[in-house]
């Protein structure tokens, strides 16, 4: 890339994170804004990135106004009316979005894309991982904090690009997978698509761009339209024979279980994988097919046993079933679930982990719009606990809507179920009956963890 300097709007997100320290590792100068400071952005001003958090074209570095040097990337959350990102464009620079700038990078390798509107983070992470283990190599731009690579960002020999393909803003479209998994097409971001028939045929699009002698990966009973002859479909569930799938599931303690993993070309027995959970087992199912397939387009069969190593030093990614308690007395885990599927898959999930014991739900809705378009679904799914607390609404880059509130979800919970604010969380959780407690949420719920599992070990 011609450009000496790179410029981020929005550089604490995390795809934008990962972009960012790709370019400081290829020793470009890297600056941005953000709206508050976090410990990603703490990391990259650590590792070399100048940022600053006003909106204010005078704290733009130097060096980065210079058309001619500097390229500007910002992510779609971004307001179009940003002071910075309107100074750049009405100046003649190179503005692109992220979703852009992922696919120019990820030109000329071989592209192992995971699409959904859950399960996308942890799948594409163990994507990596399997990479690694398997091939000593492979790249990645992850939408999470990955606790084996320590990091959102991999980097290794190979042409191997496992990736996470987000359908906000249609920004998966920019990229054009050899191996493609979608585990779920649900109603999401209808502020940007409308209905969920238009998410549906986004899908569907991104499905028509896996390049030709690739392959599809889809979850068993997931219906779009596949237009793509010059593809091969494989499908994978959890327990459902199909293509691929897990046989003999058996829970084996701590939420962990011990299953075979059936292929097209034989079964891998007794896998157990290092983080809990049969949802994370389907993740895997999705996961080990993508290998599959990309040791096939090698000519090459996978390695069983390295297959079970890597899956069982799989550590997992934080805030995806990020356990912080877990004892006979107390057991406290976060989750980033903001949507009404991953929420009740996760307390099923849950429920059968932990038979028999009594389960408090600790949810902070993220985005206005999506509480008004789901709040009838958030209560049912919440309702799969035994007690829920609410916290306001996560704004992130909304305005407030009149009437919609967290009132909307408790009104129709069927459980016990308040409203608190998220100062008072800890101490709130800290004085009631609880047992199994999880936290959930996609804003800034994260910053009670420490608190909450500090007061709930005190009582274990």
């Amino acid at each position: 890339m011609e450009f000496e300097n790179i410029y981020f709007l929005g550089i604490g997100g995390i795809g934008m994170s990962a972009l960012a320290r790709y370019f400081l590792h290829e020793g470009k100068r890297v600056a941005g804004y953000d709206r508050t400071p976090s410990h990603l952005t703490g990391e990259l001003e650590a590792e070399g990135a100048e940022i600053h958090y006003e909106d204010d074209v005078r704290l733009i570095p130097a060096p980065f106004l210079d058309p001619k040097s500097t390229m500007v990337v910002y992510t779609p959350a971004v307001p179009h009316d940003h002071g910075e990102l309107c100074y750049f464009r009405d100046r003649g620079f190179t503005v692109e979005k992220r979703s852009q700038m992922l696919g120019h990078l990820a030109a000329g390798k071989y592209v192992m894309a995971v699409a959904g509107t859950h399960g996308k983070t942890t799948t594409s992470t163990l994507v990596a991982w399997l990479n690694r283990a398997l091939t000593g190599g492979g790249s990645a731009f992850l939408g999470g904090i990955s606790k084996n690579f320590g990091g959102n960002l991999v980097l290794g020999d190979g042409p191997r690009l496992a990736v996470e393909a987000d359908e906000f803003d249609r920004s998966f479209l920019r990229l054009y997978p050899d191996v493609a998994v979608v585990t779920s097409a649900d109603a999401d971001h209808l502020d940007i698509y409308g209905t969920h028939e238009a998410v549906r045929e986004a899908f569907s699009q991104f499905i028509g761009q896996i390049r030709p002698g690739g392959a599809l990966i889809i979850k068993q009973g997931l219906d779009l339209k596949i237009d793509n002859p010059g593809i091969t479909v494989y499908r994978y569930s959890y327990d459902e024979p199909c293509d691929f799938y897990a046989r003999c599931a058996t829970l084996i303690g701590g939420g962990h279980y011990r299953y075979d993993l059936v292929t097209p070309s034989g079964v891998i027995e007794g896998c157990t994988l290092g983080v809990p959970g049969w949802v994370n087992i389907e993740n895997a199912v999705a996961a080990v097919a993508s290998a599959w397939c990309a040791a096939k387009a090698e000519g090459s069969e996978l390695d069983a046993g390295r297959v079970r190593e890597a899956l069982a030093s799989f550590s997992g990614v934080k805030r995806r079933f990020d356990f912080y308690v877990n004892t006979p007395k107390q057991v406290y885990m976060d989750d980033y679930a903001h949507h009404p599927r991953e929420l009740a898959a996760t307390l099923t999930s849950v429920r059968r982990m932990f038979p028999g014991r009594r389960i408090t739900a600790l949810f902070q809705p993220h985005l206005y719009t999506r509480t008004r378009d789901l709040y009838r679904e958030f209560a049912e799914a919440l309702s799969h606990a035994d007690e829920v607390v609410l916290l306001p609404i996560y704004p992130a880059r909304e305005e407030p809507i009149e009437g919609v509130t967290s009132s909307l979800i408790a009104g129709l919970v069927t459980v016990p179920c308040r409203i608190v604010d998220r100062e008072d969380l800890a101490e709130t959780v800290a004085g009631m009956d609880t047992d199994v407690v999880i936290s959930f949420g996609a804003g800034n719920i994260d910053a009670c963890c420490d608190a909450l599992a500090e007061r709930l070990r005190a009582k274990s």
